[in-house]
């Protein structure tokens, strides 16, 4: 029997030809990477040894019961000795790295936040449904149980969370995305204490799954709210330059940063942010047993917004299961057992319209001044749950 390969040796990793015929990673083939790519060894033992790096910092920190988070929000403290312990994260948030271009960032800032509907839409129905379908993915949030008794205000936390990050202020040390990286940092650190030291039973397999929230999985989720939300806009008739793509990837790439992603494992392009998909997605293990119940949740919440016989909540989660299927696949739609609209295909007719308005928009001054209002006010309607319930939201509305 041969030898496994190296960058195999966590359960969680497949073979590269185990699930090929998967159709996101085809249709990855087909429009985004060269004829007859292979992921190289060296982005493979890449993957796999990130699964078992984390966040040292931060961990230290944690394991020693010092919640970081508090200390660094507090204005005061920075007026106060500051503890060795803590010192790389003041100085990590005390100002913006040298590389970063806030120029770029704010191009980037302001074609993410252009298109509020499309965000929701990807964000839910791409991002997050297909992250679903890989365990170790949704293991934490299975065993914290969050995405299932409490869908909508983590959806609506997670929308939060980017909002902050794609805000004009562009990542301002002390505002609202600033502090916010910071929080979700320390969530971070907590949730992989408690899954490693806090439970009765042993509920992580580290020889599996790697660590909780690790970096290679942290990248990930770096390019599925940056890489994949961008492509969706454009999937959809959304004009997106060159600059401003190269803006998203930019501004994402600070807020993985300041989440403790190192900087060396993220992809520097588009291109080869692909190419990192691509591997990620076509070595993982795939249960959709695991997910099924998170993407159930998630599907249901309009009608258990709206009431169950509501026309419109039933609608909307047709055509969120429509963009699942056309974006992602009609495979993992099928695992996740989310519907099979027959006309599901006709969500694409949106695109020539939003191409049409964009094109007009760079023309017609009037167009694109509609077309500004008309996203504010899509942005403050979607942002209900958040002015009623965060007091960050509730301050601006």
């Amino acid at each position: 029997m041969p030898l496994k390969p190296d960058w195999q040796r966590h359960g969680r990793t497949t073979l590269l030809d185990e699930h090929d015929q998967l159709q996101v990673l085809e249709r990855l083939r087909q429009f985004f990477l060269p004829k007859d790519f292979q992921p190289s060894t060296t982005l493979l033992n890449q993957l796999s040894d990130g699964y078992d790096v984390a966040d040292t910092v931060a961990d230290a920190l944690t394991a020693r019961s010092i919640k970081f988070a508090p200390l660094l929000l507090k204005p005061k403290f920075h007026n106060h000795p500051i503890p060795a312990d803590l010192q790389p994260l003041v100085e990590l948030y005390a100002g913006y790295p040298d590389w970063f271009d806030q120029k770029l960032a704010k191009v980037g800032a302001a074609a993410y936040r252009r298109y509020p509907l499309l965000l929701v839409w990807i964000l839910r129905n791409v991002a997050l449904m297909a992250g679903y379908s890989i365990p170790a993915l949704s293991l934490p949030l299975v065993h914290t149980g969050a995405l299932v008794t409490d869908a909508l205000p983590r959806l609506m936390r997670t929308y939060a969370y980017i909002l902050s990050i794609v805000a004009d202020d562009v990542l301002q040390v002390g505002l609202e995305g600033w502090r916010q990286s910071i929080q979700v940092r320390q969530i971070h650190a907590l949730v992989r204490y408690k899954l490693l030291h806090l439970s009765n039973q042993k509920v992580w397999d580290t020889a599996y799954w790697g660590l909780p929230i690790n970096q290679t999985d942290m990248v990930a989720t770096h390019l599925q709210f940056s890489l994949l939300i961008m492509r969706g806009y454009q999937t959809f008739g959304a004009r997106i330059s060159a600059e401003e793509a190269a803006g998203i990837l930019h501004l994402w790439r600070l807020a993985s940063y300041w989440l403790g992603v190192d900087l060396a494992r993220i992809p520097q392009t588009e291109a080869e942010s692909w190419k990192w998909l691509y591997a990620y997605i076509a070595t993982q293990q795939l249960d959709f047993n695991m997910g099924r119940p998170l993407a159930q949740a998630l599907h249901d919440l309009p009608t258990q917004i709206m009431g169950e016989q509501n026309c419109i909540g039933q609608l909307t989660e047709l055509v969120n299961a429509s963009v699942t299927r056309v974006l992602v696949g009609d495979d993992i739609g099928d695992g996740l057992g989310l519907p099979k609209p027959r006309a599901r295909y006709a969500i694409l007719l949106t695109a020539p319209v939003l191409f049409g308005l964009d094109t007009a928009s760079l023309h017609v001054p009037f167009v694109r001044r509609q077309l500004d209002t008309f996203a504010r006010k899509r942005q403050s309607n979607m942002n209900w749950w958040l002015k009623k319930n965060d007091p960050y939201y509730q301050k601006k509305a």
